[in-house]
């Protein structure tokens, strides 16, 4: 998953520290264009305002939540504010990975027993077409700019690479045994590719479609997600009860954390300061400091059993997958407390969140006039 991350006050400040208030350069006005036309930026007031000399950008809810149910063979759509399914969309068989594109307009599906990717379109919650893949894909991420989909293929050892402009094949890249996941660094450069079959994360070179190396990583990696910077991959091992922290620039790897029995999917803060580590066995999600290296709290989300199973964070919750429950649990990530349990399909697997959308105000627009 790939967050924007919410900034505070777009004044200018000059090398003495003071703040201008001239108009903003042209390349933050293009920004905040860019950002109008995608969808994720809304303005308060009017165009002129926007972008006039003292701008507030202002965080919002993500819109909705989007949960595989691998049994049903659909897809739960959630309502981000109300924690409520507002849809069910019927998708291919035994739908697993799940990613929403970085404008939000796109859901991909990854339909295990039906070979293929599904597209969702998220203004009305319909399928626009599917896109034949490999054997049993499983995991899926997209490029930061949403260009590249790849799609672990358990079944074919391979990666698939989709151009979402033409919804069409471009590569397939030969990987380990049995891939289940994937993620795309934050700068785009490459993909990790968990290997479960055979101990080893591939990366590929997302410039050239190729896998170039390796990292170790255990008995049974089955999930992966890279820091911020960009620097390390935390790889859950589901066989050897632990999370792997690796190195990625020399493979070493420079800690190992037991989390428990079971762990499938570890996901990173927009901050990168913990990870969430969705553990079956116990019924937890274990969270690891990411300076110390350690865990620093264990959330319950229910008893043995209930299998959490995939976890997607966003800047305001949590999201947990339960197979055996057939819930998604929200968790407030500054309390780390449950905040929802919704009820959902049958065997959720991946959980994603759209990415959040933010407001823009000129303080002078809204301030109250004497």
């Amino acid at each position: 998953m790939h967050f924007l991350r919410p900034t505070s006050r777009r004044t200018r400040v000059d090398a003495a520290g003071r703040q201008r208030t001239g108009a903003l350069r042209p390349v933050v006005r293009a920004g905040i264009g860019l950002l109008l036309a995608s969808g994720l930026l809304t303005a308060s007031a009017s165009p002129a305002s926007a972008v006039a000399p003292s701008v507030i950008v202002v965080p919002g809810a993500s819109g909705h939540v989007y949960v595989t149910n691998q049994l049903d063979d659909t897809v739960s759509v959630i309502d981000a504010r109300t924690n409520k399914v507002v849809a069910t969309v019927p998708v291919g068989s035994a739908p697993e990975g799940v990613t929403v594109a970085p404008d939000g307009r796109h859901v991909y599906i990854a339909d295990n027993g039906s070979a293929q990717v599904s597209v969702l379109d998220t203004r009305t919650n319909k399928i626009v077409c599917t896109v034949p893949v490999g054997k049993s894909p499983s995991g899926v991420d997209l490029s930061p700019d949403g260009r590249f989909l790849y799609v672990a293929n358990g079944g074919s050892n391979s990666v698939s690479v989709l151009d979402t402009r033409t919804n069409r094949v471009a590569a397939s890249v030969p990987v380990g045994t049995s891939p289940v996941s994937v993620a795309v660094s934050p700068d785009g450069a490459a993909a990790y590719v968990a290997n479960a079959g055979s101990g080893s994360v591939s990366v590929i070179d997302t410039r050239t479609h190729r896998a170039v190396r390796d990292l170790p990583a255990g008995r049974s990696p089955v999930g992966v997600a890279v820091t911020p910077d960009g620097g390390s991959a935390y790889i859950a091992d589901e066989v050897a009860a632990s999370v792997s922290v690796v190195e990625v620039r020399t493979g070493t790897v420079t800690a190992t954390v037991p989390v428990g029995d079971g762990p499938f999917d570890v996901a990173l803060g927009p901050d990168g300061r913990s990870a969430y580590v969705a553990v079956l066995g116990p019924g937890n999600v274990s969270v690891i400091d990411t300076r110390s290296r350690r865990i620093s709290a264990t959330v319950s989300v229910g008893s043995p059993g209930t299998d959490p199973f995939n976890v997607a964070v966003s800047p305001n919750a949590i999201y947990v997958t339960e197979q055996g429950a057939g819930t998604l649990t929200v968790i407030d990530p500054k309390t780390l407390e449950i905040v929802a349990t919704v009820t959902v399909g049958s065997s959720p697997y991946g959980v994603a969140a759209s990415p959040q959308r933010l407001s823009i105000i000129s303080p002078s627009a809204s301030r109250p006039r004497a």
